[in-house]
């Protein structure tokens, strides 16, 4: 690549948090028209680097160039006229606006509101590959699709120094490979990328350059073309690669969770959601469900939790001694009750109580049980004392149990999380993208809490848009496609790039 002077260059940054040092004189130059990643365990600092060079955080050391001159960016804003645009992990979009609004929202000077706002959308959807309606509301969203409005809300504002956090995690391989499309040819009009990911495969395959930050500074800047994958993951984290493969079968013939005839219309409509959904998970089985974000896996597991009332089918929870408990009416705390635990696939807005500190999360969903109530007061002392042993069991980073779940990186408040789920002793855990966003170390130690639970006859329903996952994990995979399940797969034998052919209704060449 020829010399160029760098777009971006970061320059001894410093960042300090009570008790925490997030980032310690971390340096890193971007050159113009490159895929730049970032790479770095969970809590390593990234996020925080990316939220400095967007404004979002001051640092409190360290210069920031843009295009070769130091800048001050104050806030989002700032970083906006500089040219910068960042898509969050956790999508920054009102639910209760279309995407038209989400997008044209604080921009209205640029296109107007009217035809040519309309045209400039119409055209960025097709470059991004959205495929909901532009008046469609935000809360209707699969998570796919909200990642898509947020890149047409950076593209839409200007920006020539794209941040992507963790843009593959709702991906299937072909969708990957489009993205991947997209960013090369865009790479080619003159944007620079900087992509921030835990999968070390797909950084490989992208990045021009990574960088590898470890415990908030940087350790190194390689070419990844000419570093393995075991060797970038021992940089990062001083270990290869975990596996999620499992072939010891632990399934047995007892029954847990049955789901007969599920039905879900769509609210105002009979057009349905879910159609005639039937299946049974066993004791120490893990079923996986495979599908493209948007074809019913969220509104399955939220009519399974109780947060959606189905139109028709039932779903009952089988007791030890073959005792059917019909489930469909109840609401979500008495199913939680009934032993359900449950992984959110979005932690920002339905696991984590972000504002409150780690010890009043352990009591969420479990406010009724010991340890964590006495009858019907909670009890506070007994909350604290088992969050202090979920951090020391589950190796979530944290200064103690006493500070916000917000200060936590997205992969120990993934820990914090599952270590609930699987501390209330449930005959049923439901799985919703477990380990998206994590790191490779993270991913290793939920993957194993997992194993650990299917071994002693927990019965696990698992939604993944990582199929090396759900292959790895699961003893059975059913393929879910516009609201049906329309096939079964079998994890021994199925390869990743079959399984996307089944999820998107296309025949594997």
């Amino acid at each position: 690549m020829t010399e160029q002077p760098p777009v971006v260059e970061l320059r001894g940054i410093t960042k300090r948090f009570p008790g925490v040092v997030a980032n310690s004189d971390v340096n890193l130059t971007i050159r113009a028209g490159e895929v730049h990643a970032v790479c770095g365990e969970n809590g390593a600092g990234k996020s925080t680097l990316m939220k400095i060079l967007y404004g979002m955080q001051q640092p409190d050391e360290g210069t920031i160039a843009v295009n070769g001159e130091e800048v001050r960016l104050r806030n989002p804003q700032d970083a906006i006229r500089a040219g910068i645009g960042m898509v969050h992990q956790h999508f920054m979009l009102a639910d209760n606006l279309t995407v038209s609004e989400n997008v044209l929202l604080g921009a209205e000077n640029l296109h107007g509101i009217g035809r040519r706002a309309k045209a400039r959308l119409t055209e960025l959807a097709k470059q991004t590959g959205l495929n909901a309606p532009l008046g469609a509301l935000v809360e209707t969203l699969g998570v796919a699709d909200r990642q898509r409005v947020e890149i047409i809300k950076v593209l839409y504002r200007g920006a020539k120094i794209v941040i992507l956090d963790e843009p593959t995690a709702v991906l299937v391989p072909q969708e990957v490979e489009a993205l991947f499309d997209t960013v090369r040819s865009m790479r080619e009009q003159g944007f620079t990328f900087i992509f921030i990911s835990h999968k070390l495969d797909e950084v490989r395959a992208i990045a021009d350059t990574v960088t590898v930050i470890r415990r908030g500074t940087t350790v190194g800047t390689a070419d990844p073309k000419q570093i393995s994958t075991r060797e970038l993951a021992e940089m990062m984290v001083g270990s290869e690669l975990p596996s999620p493969e499992t072939r010891e079968s632990t399934v047995t013939e007892r029954a847990v969770l049955r789901v007969t005839g599920l039905r879900l219309d769509a609210e105002g409509s009979d057009r349905a959601i879910l159609d005639d959904v039937s299946f049974t998970v066993h004791a120490g089985e893990v079923l996986g469900i495979a599908g493209v974000e948007g074809n019913g896996q969220t509104e399955l597991v939220e009519t399974i939790m109780g947060m959606r009332k189905a139109s028709r089918g039932r779903v009952e929870l089988v007791e030890a001694d073959g005792t059917a408990r019909e489930l469909t009416r109840l609401g979500t705390l008495a199913r939680r009750e009934a032993g359900i635990g449950y992984i959110a696939e979005d932690r920002t807005r339905h696991g984590l109580l972000l504002t409150q500190p780690l010890w009043a999360n352990r009591i969420l969903g479990y406010q009724t049980r010991k340890p964590v109530s006495k009858g019907q007061l909670l009890d506070i002392a007994g909350a604290r004392r088992d969050t202090g042993r979920i951090v020391a069991d589950y190796d979530v980073r944290t200064p103690g149990i006493d500070v916000p779940a917000a200060a936590l990186s997205g992969g120990n408040q993934q820990k914090l999380i599952v270590g609930r789920e699987l501390s209330g002793n449930p005959v049923l855990l439901i799985a919703s993208h477990p380990t998206r966003g994590v790191d490779v170390g993270a991913q290793a130690l939920i993957w194993e809490q997992i194993r650990v639970a299917r071994h002693e006859g927990l019965a696990v329903l698992l939604i993944s848009a990582d199929l090396d996952e759900l292959i790895g994990l699961s003893d059975t995979i059913r393929v879910m496609l516009r609201g049906k399940l329309v096939s079964e797969a079998d994890p021994a034998t199925v390869t990743p790039q079959e399984l996307g052919s089944a999820m998107t209704g296309v025949e594997a060449a």
